[in-house]
């Protein structure tokens, strides 16, 4: 994989008409075009299938929050809801001509690693008017195999919002790195129960962390229980080969 680049060298104010139109409007026909290209292709190459839909709520604001390895996770994850995701991406990716379909489509930018307020002033513009805002748990992708560690942005939504949060475990999309050697993966997407949380107006970063810690055990209670049921036979074996064992908890965190 290609390494992240997390800083954006742009002004913040940049960023703003992008921030604007996703706050003022609903995502537009961008949205239901993409999502039918991609059901089209990625969602039939994949065989997206769907484990507890049911757990997700039928109208007002809500947060998903899954775990993170691909590009397209975010496509993954509402593939099978009439409901529209919007989500954050990182503020590189708003460039001509994509910035037109990102923001249409309702996807706002993040400035990574300058702590960007806007970012979740428009996270919380769309849970107010009843839409549904994703934010990966880890914050950004997964480097191999298996999940990481969460981050506190969820919660800090979470808590500020106090909007239900749906744990969200995507199985199958960290092996599209694989397709050459492979074919494409099944991916499998399990909805798990919401979750609320009393809203505090200024949780301490403690509190944040505390609560994405709480949404993202979740999440790997189902990621794991989907990898002892639908590993590939390959990656097993690979395993195996390897004397690989599976990594059941997060790496340390780096000292600090």
């Amino acid at each position: 994989m290609k390494e992240q680049i997390y800083v954006d060298e742009r002004d913040a104010a940049g960023m703003e008409p992008y921030h604007r139109r996703v706050r003022e409007h609903r995502p537009s026909a961008m949205y239901d075009l993409v999502r039918f290209l991609m059901t089209g292709s990625f969602g039939a190459l994949c065989r997206v299938s769907a484990i507890d839909v049911q757990n997700v709520p039928r109208a007002g604001g809500a947060i998903f929050v899954p775990n993170h390895f691909s590009f397209i996770d975010h496509f993954y994850t509402g593939i099978h809801l009439r409901r529209k995701l919007q989500f954050m991406a990182k503020s590189q990716l708003f460039k001509p001509p994509m910035d037109f379909v990102f923001s249409h489509g309702g996807v706002f930018p993040v400035m990574r690693g300058k702590g960007d307020d806007e970012a979740f002033i428009t996270a919380q513009a769309i849970l107010e008017r009843g839409g549904v805002v994703q934010m990966y748990g880890e914050g950004g992708r997964s480097r191999d195999y298996y999940p990481t560690m969460a981050k506190r942005g969820a919660g800090q939504l979470a808590l500020t919002s106090g909007m239900p949060v749906v744990p969200v475990a995507l199985y199958g999309s960290q092996f599209l790195r694989d397709v050459k050697r492979h074919g494409f993966p099944k991916v499998t997407v399990q909805y798990g129960r919401p979750l609320q949380f009393s809203q505090i107006a200024e949780p301490t970063r403690e509190q944040q962390q505390a609560v994405s810690d709480e949404i993202f055990s979740r999440v790997l209670e189902m990621w794991w229980g989907l990898d002892a049921e639908l590993e590939p036979g390959w990656r097993r074996a690979e395993r195996e080969r390897t004397g690989e064992q599976p990594r059941r908890t997060p790496p340390e965190k780096p000292a600090t």
